[in-house]
């Protein structure tokens, strides 16, 4: 009787569970459905509502299912730029709100919502802002505004720009690893931390050089908003002179103290609404289009310019969605090159670079597309290294001004972990082979000098093939290049007065240039991403279809081991490169 109960209480429970899968199947199948269909109706005297509390990606993440497989959502730059662009001509919305906490992303990219934000207000509708808690980027964001309120409690953050990096040469000493380093370049600082406690006097020098011209740049915008001269700007920044809100009221950054309650007031006059009506807001969700609906949106002439999106690092093999396989996308260039109906391409890069053999892979596909049709590269927040590898043959390289680019340079490491396995471990390995290097690449013996030499002559063939390459693509003698190269990081505007960039723009920027190249008018051509994404079914389902998900173990690592985990991180990708690497020095985060 005991077993019959188990048998039925199991069936229930498996009935239970069948039928909250068949549920959340149903609800994606509406889901997609309802995301490639029309624009959904606004409201007549609506506000857009911008709150950007997610990460803002290349190409965005929809977040209705992926937290069930432990991934996160995020937000999608070209999406939030047409989603600005749409209701700039929309009767419906009559300004928009950024109501906004921390914001999480490049600065590069938030340069282009921006600029959208300023286009937006060509029209003579308004942007308002509204802050509790207001960082350097959200400030830079919201500095467009008409009104910028922030709570009389708030802070605002203006202090410039600060770039951290974690050093961990005496944890792998008290581990027992040894890491060997094959590099080229004064300035390829990316294995720095593995043998270093501090940045040399080249990676410094470089850094500084960089975060000056992002910060003279940003400095310089939002001097021209808030009618700041750039001097009094940069004093009030370097000296700190906002530590709370009336402190940021005084020097003019914001120009009201006040609740949100207050911000809806502003909203009611700005719509004519009486005080117990409560504004119409509309959420970026539901105004954003699917890419899907998008690319429909267009015209019937049948001709496209592919838009190929490479973000994250660049991996060999097929990779996934949040890194640049190889295989993957040369494929979708050579889908583009092959298809006579893409008459241009744009490739969008967001990468600081990866393997070296994985960028060439990339790379011989883009110079055989230059050789039939137009292909502009699009630099968003960094395109270094193994980045600037893949957009080097296009016709144009487009970058903005705050984009971190360059690092034209290569390295290798492989750890020893020896003393890690015999001295703490008590572990000791002992091996067979048929000549004298057979065991050779290992991590589990120290190098012989001869080894070494021979590893570092492997670097320096890439690099000059790196370099040579670089050199062709850009039509300037070699020896010029490697001036430029020896791993140096530059941002936008440095690159563009060294010859490393042709032009100072954005996506649009790029966008325009490929079609005019096409000798296509804006209203001739669709626009086709590529490689193509999940819908919202299809990631539902890879959820449940996998019990392996790199990214739910990433997430739970992160939550069990806090502030440790980018030591961690930073273990493991020593223990996991594979190759010469093509890679921005660090794991580099500017706040």
């Amino acid at each position: 009787m005991v077993q019959f109960f188990k048998f039925v209480l199991a069936t229930i429970v498996g009935l239970l569970a069948f039928s909250l899968l068949g549920f959340l199947l149903l609800a994606a199948i509406i889901g997609t459905a309802k995301s490639a269909g029309d624009h959904q109706e606004v409201a007549a005297n609506s506000v857009l509502e911008l709150k950007l509390n997610e990460p803002l990606t290349e190409r965005g993440r929809d977040g209705k299912f992926e937290s069930l497989g432990g991934r996160s959502s995020s937000t999608g730059l070209i999406s939030l730029k047409e989603a600005i662009h749409r209701a700039k001509g929309d009767d419906n919305i009559k300004g928009i709100l950024l109501n906004l906490g921390i914001v999480q992303g490049g600065l590069a990219s938030l340069e282009e919502v921006r600029d959208a934000l300023l286009d937006f207000k060509k029209t003579g509708k308004f942007v308002v802002a509204y802050h509790e808690v207001c960082s350097e980027k959200g400030f830079y964001l919201s500095s467009v505004a008409n009104e910028i309120y922030l709570h009389p409690q708030g802070t605002l953050e203006f202090n410039g720009l600060s770039a951290e990096v974690i050093f961990y040469k005496r944890l792998f000493d008290k581990a027992g690893i040894q890491p060997y380093i094959f590099r080229v370049g004064s300035f390829k600082s990316a294995v720095e931390p593995f043998f270093r406690e501090n940045f040399s006097d080249s990676a410094r020098y470089q850094t500084v050089s960089f975060l000056n011209s992002i910060n003279g740049h940003l400095i310089s915008q939002v001097a021209a908003a808030r009618g700041i001269a750039p001097a009094r700007l940069k004093v009030i920044s370097d000296s700190m002179l906002v530590h709370n809100a009336p402190d940021a009221l005084r020097l003019n950054l914001v120009t009201k103290l006040g609740y949100f309650d207050e911000v809806q007031d502003y909203l009611r006059g700005k719509l004519g609404l009486a005080k117990n009506k409560k504004p119409s807001l509309v959420s970026l969700s539901d105004y954003t289009d699917s890419e899907e609906a998008d690319e429909k949106d267009g015209n019937t002439s049948g001709n496209r310019i592919a838009v190929i999106y490479a973000e994250g690092d660049i991996v060999t093999g097929n990779g996934d969605d949040d890194n640049i396989g190889s295989t993957k996308f040369a494929e979708a260039i050579r889908k583009a090159r092959l298809d006579d109906k893409v008459k241009a391409v744009v490739l969008r890069i967001n990468s600081p670079g990866g393997s070296s053999l994985a960028s060439d892979i990339i790379y011989r596909e883009v110079v055989l597309t230059q050789k039939v049709k137009p292909i502009i590269a699009s630099m968003s927040d960094v395109a270094a290294s193994g980045g600037y590898y893949i957009a080097m043959a296009c016709d144009t390289i487009v970058a903005h001004p705050n984009t971190i680019t360059g690092s034209i340079g290569v390295f290798g490491v492989l750890p020893n972990i020896q003393p890690l396995l015999a001295d703490k471990l008590g572990i000791t390995v002992d091996r067979v082979t048929t000549g004298k290097f057979s065991d050779l690449p290992t991590i589990t013996r120290p190098l012989s000098d001869f080894e070494k030499r021979t590893l570092q002559h492997e670097v320096d063939n890439i690099y000059a093939d790196f370099t040579t390459k670089a050199a062709r693509g850009r039509h300037m003698p070699v020896e010029r290049l490697r001036r430029l190269a020896s791993g140096r990081v530059w941002s936008g505007l440095e690159a563009k007065s060294n010859g490393l960039v042709d032009v100072l723009g954005d996506y649009t920027d790029a966008l325009k240039i490929a079609a005019a190249r096409a000798r296509l008018k804006a209203d001739d051509y669709e626009v086709q991403r590529l490689p193509r994404q999940k819908s919202a079914f299809e990631s539902l389902l890879s959820v449940f279809g996998s019990d392996d998900d790199e990214e739910a173990k990433t997430k739970a690592l992160r939550a069990e081991l806090g502030p440790l985990y980018p030591a961690y991180a930073q273990y493991r990708q020593l223990m996991t490169m594979r190759g010469v690497q093509a890679k921005l020095p660090y794991v580099l985060e500017i706040k």
